[in-house]
């Protein structure tokens, strides 16, 4: 089976549905439209890679092979992200996948900024003093203030 996903931002979100649409296109692939957070294609590889794909990245386009699935993300002029699912799929199994995807890349996305901040936060005057990362793996920082900037 073969299965199109359009992948729209969450800025977008109020105008895509809250679970996928499904419609046919021309060459009548189910295509459905996902909310997702997806803008960075490293992060989006990782991710892929976190949910047990193997991944091949290329410009604006990032390939991934699951167990009986293929997954072909591809940017659009807009910058919108589509993937084309192929293989043991269905529209269920695919929007699972995505959703799947999605949640490592909101993981990716929370590593990059706590990796930022704890970077930038000498720079900044800022010690960190506790780390905590929580049981919904939220993470609490809990930065000092230098002496210096009192």
């Amino acid at each position: 089976m073969s299965i199109s996903l359009i992948l729209v931002p969450l800025a977008m979100a109020t105008v895509a549905a809250a679970t996928a649409a499904g419609r046919r296109d021309d060459a009548g692939r189910v295509v459905c439209q996902v909310q997702t957070r997806m803008r960075d294609e490293t992060l989006l590889a990782a991710a892929l890679r976190d949910t047990g794909a193997a991944v091949a990245a290329g410009t604006d386009e990032i390939t991934a092979d699951w167990a009986g699935v293929r997954a072909e993300f591809r940017r659009g002029p807009d910058g919108i992200w589509a993937a084309h699912l192929r293989g043991d799929v269905d529209e269920e199994r695919a929007v699972e996948i995505v959703r799947s995807v999605d949640a490592a890349y909101g993981r990716q996305v929370q590593g990059a900024v706590l990796q930022r901040l704890r970077a930038q936060a000498p720079a900044a005057g800022l010690r960190l003093e506790s780390e905590e990362v929580t049981e919904d793996a939220s993470v609490r920082l809990v930065f000092a203030v230098g002496e210096g900037d009192r």
